[in-house]
C-alpha cells in the first residue's frame, strides 16, 4: 500500500498508508487529521482541504482545474505548491508524497 507523508500545522510529520484510488484529502481525513476540515466533502467548492505539496511530485500530479485555481486564490496562504487535496487522486505513482496542511484562513 502506498505511503503518504503528512505534516500538520504544528510541523509534526506522520507517515500513513493509504489505499490507491482515494483522494489525498480522503487519505488524510481517514487517518485522523482533524485539522484538515474538507467541509464540502471533496466537491471542490470550499478550499478547506488546502495543502502544500512537495515540489518533487509536481510533475506527477494532475493539472489544476479553473475551479481549483479560483478557490486557492481566496486563500491568504496560497503558494506555488498549493493544491486542494480533494483534487489529487492518490495512486501508487504518488507513493512517498509529502504534503503539508495549509494554515486555516
Amino acid at each position: 500500500m502506498p505511503k503518504l507523508i503528512v505534516v500538520n500545522r504544528s510541523g509534526e510529520e506522520s507517515t500513513v498508508e493509504a489505499a490507491s484510488g482515494l483522494t489525498v484529502m480522503e487519505a488524510i481525513r481517514d487517518n485522523g487529521f482533524d485539522e484538515l476540515l474538507a467541509l464540502c466533502g471533496g466537491c471542490c467548492s470550499c478550499a478547506t482541504c488546502h495543502v502544500h505539496v512537495d515540489p518533487a511530485f509536481a510533475d506527477k500530479l494532475p493539472g489544476m482545474s479553473e475551479d481549483e485555481d479560483d478557490l486557492l486564490d481566496s486563500s491568504d496562504h496560497r503558494s506555488e505548491t498549493s493544491r486542494l487535496s480533494c483534487q489529487i487522486p492518490f495512486t501508487d505513482d504518488l507513493d512517498g508524497l509529502k504534503v503539508t496542511i495549509a494554515q486555516e484562513d
